[in-house]
């Protein structure tokens, strides 16, 4: 599936000199009158080699559309974080590296979309939210409204993020993993 660089997205898999490569993080130049560009950076998913490239932003990419298996996480034993296939049991194991920042996010339990390339397991699609349970947060101060600065809060999975003055200790948030961002109370 061919793609322009300014289509790039974080967490996306781009074909690069032959080899897939995973967008961890970009952004979108454009100086004075030069060029437009986005500078990238890359991770090799079958090196695991992390580097930073150049791309022309009208340059023409290629996508490519892994495949998917929905998979529950087991346990991490320190190196690597487990996965079984809830339909023929078998299991995988992703490193720290392999994971990036969805490794926090990782609970028992948790059905998880594992990304898999050519047969090798390569990465995970967090969900596009989840609930979790606030575990500690500063109270709300008297006379302080949804105006205020956010705050911040750890959730049941050991997660800090910015949530607005009213959410409490003990409640259930709706957070987007991906961007580590609060979406809502859940009632």
């Amino acid at each position: 599936m061919g793609i322009s660089a300014t289509d790039m997205r974080k967490g996306m898999v781009i074909l690069h000199e032959g080899a897939p490569v995973k967008v961890m993080d970009f952004h979108h130049h454009t100086p004075g009158n030069l060029r437009a560009m986005v500078q990238a950076r890359l991770r090799n998913l079958l090196t695991g080699n992390s580097f930073e490239y150049r791309f022309r932003s009208n340059e023409a990419l290629e996508r490519i559309v892994l495949e998917q298996l929905k998979m529950e996480y087991l346990y991490s034993d320190g190196s690597h974080h487990h996965f079984m296939n809830q339909e023929n049991y078998e299991q995988v194991a992703l490193t720290e590296e392999e994971l990036g920042d969805a490794a926090q996010w990782l609970m028992p339990g948790l059905t998880i979309e594992v990304e898999f390339y050519n047969g090798t397991p390569i990465g995970v699609q967090l969900p596009a939210s989840m609930e979790l349970t606030v575990t500690q947060t500063e109270p709300q101060l008297k006379g302080a409204t949804a105006s205020n600065s956010n705050k911040p809060a750890t959730l049941e999975n050991g997660v800090t993020l910015m949530v607005p003055p009213f959410v409490a200790e003990g409640e259930k948030i709706k957070v987007n993993p991906t961007e580590s961002r609060y979406m809502e109370r859940v009632k």
